[in-house]
């Protein structure tokens, strides 16, 4: 995840100043070189790094109550009001209109427009509720006008082309036109990209802004890229009337220095984030929340509202009270654990909930594993059998196992998780009813 890097660091100069009696002029110059190069290291360009660290050091130094708080908890609180500046503060929202609002995307070729055209569409269908039409611009490349359109048939929007011999700034047009007339509320251009910024790209895109005049001009842009993802949103924003970017690959490698410069360089905000390939990886952007997760301290809200979306509030309260009275199966175990992998990988829950240990890959990936075992065994079992666990003698477990082709030793692993499920979830209705801490639970 892009700022894993820059988040630890930033948690051990926080580690050492909690440390410190008050914040003084010595420890607050040590704390922000290690700011300096903290953030140089994750790519932040130069220019940012000299304001970031000017503000936060004359922050800190001028406040009137250093003596009577914490020195690592006030330089949290600075860091993070800065980092919210530096991300947009609020200026990262769509501007929707009454009747259609239109959005251009547009970015470099390989950037991912038209996967993210889809991802766009899904999000303004399934979480905002818009009526969405997907515009093909893209008449160069046959392939990017035919992916828009599968995109399209598989979330269920409508799709608009006009096939690879149409001048792009006609296919605006008849777009919008029918947009406007079959009463969409969202319409969104997938228009072409070139290897490079050149003349005829920036032309066409200018006149379909001339015809059209969109409500959001949005840059795509890679993460991955660094400072040249910079350099792209300043040379695309000096011809277009951009008003934001859309940052892919932020669930990547990336050291996050492209996601930190770009607002205070190209003044364009972050207004979408892409956090991985399905077409229901994309998120709005919100500062105060990179913020938080930059800094160590989770993101709470967002676990919030994807557990929200994961689960339906009256089956996860079934089978939550069938849990807590030790009455699940095998199956509402399974059902469980496939709800719970809804909200994305243990690596992207663990930075959502503030105090959670770091989950690497090794850890993931062995999760992973595990639940295709668990799941393997339990679609061996006959109906009766993910019922009632306790008839699975040893001819049935042989059974079961070479139905799947594991182990008994693996098809006994995961009748004991079920188990130990079982006695967990009985200790946890006794501490309800008492009010103490059963064995296994200690402080």
């Amino acid at each position: 995840m892009a700022f894993e890097s820059l988040s630890e660091k930033f948690q051990g100069i926080f580690k050492k100043l909690r440390k410190e009696d008050k914040l003084t002029e010595t420890n607050m110059a040590s704390a922000i070189k290690e700011i300096r190069v903290a953030l140089l290291e994750a790519d932040v360009n130069f220019k940012v790094v000299k304001a970031f660290t000017e503000d936060v050091k004359s922050k800190a130094l001028g406040q009137d109550v250093l003596t009577k708080v914490n020195p690592g908890e006030m330089l949290i609180k600075i860091c993070h009001d800065e980092l919210v500046e530096l991300l947009g503060a609020d200026n990262t929202d769509i501007k929707y209109e009454k009747g259609l609002t239109t959005i251009m995307l547009c970015g470099l070729q390989g950037a991912g427009k038209t996967t993210s055209a889809g991802k766009l569409a899904n999000l303004m269908k399934n979480k905002l509720n818009k009526k969405v039409l997907l515009a093909g611009l893209d008449v160069y490349r046959p392939a990017a006008i035919e992916q828009l359109g599968v995109l399209a048939r598989q979330l269920g929007v409508d799709f608009f082309e006009m096939g690879t011999n149409s001048n792009p700034v006609n296919v605006a047009e008849e777009a919008k036109k029918k947009a406007l007339a079959e009463g969409y509320d969202v319409l969104i251009m997938d228009t072409a990209g070139r290897l490079q910024i050149d003349e005829k790209l920036m032309d066409e895109l200018k006149n379909i802004n001339k015809i059209i005049h969109p409500t959001e001009v949005l840059l795509l842009v890679d993460a991955m890229a660094g400072q040249d993802a910079v350099n792209v949103a300043s040379a695309f924003n000096n011809d277009l009337r951009l008003t934001g970017v859309i940052m892919s690959k932020l669930d990547g490698d990336a050291k996050g220095g492209a996601a930190l410069s770009i607002k205070y360089m190209s003044g364009l905000p972050i207004k979408f984030a892409g956090v991985g390939e399905k077409l229901t990886d994309l998120d709005i952007f919100y500062p105060s929340r990179m913020a938080d997760r930059i800094l160590g301290m989770g993101d709470v809200v967002t676990f919030v509202e994807k557990a929200k979306e994961a689960f339906d509030e009256k089956t996860a309260e079934k089978e939550a009270k069938k849990m807590m009275d030790g009455n699940f199966t095998l199956d509402d175990l399974l059902r469980q654990m496939k709800m719970v992998q809804k909200l994305g990988s243990l690596q992207s829950i663990a930075k959502m909930i503030p105090g959670m240990p770091k989950i690497t890959d090794e850890q993931t990936a062995q999760a992973e594993k595990e639940m295709k075992i668990f799941e393997s065994v339990i679609n061996s079992m006959t109906p009766y059998e993910r019922k009632h666990p306790d008839c699975l003698k040893f001819s049935r477990k042989n059974r079961v196992a070479k139905g799947c082709g594991l182990t008994n030793a693996e098809v006994n692993r995961v009748i004991r998780k079920w188990e130990q499920s079982k006695e967990m979830m009985k200790q946890m209705k006794q501490y309800q009813k008492s009010g103490k801490m059963p064995g296994g639970f200690g402080r």
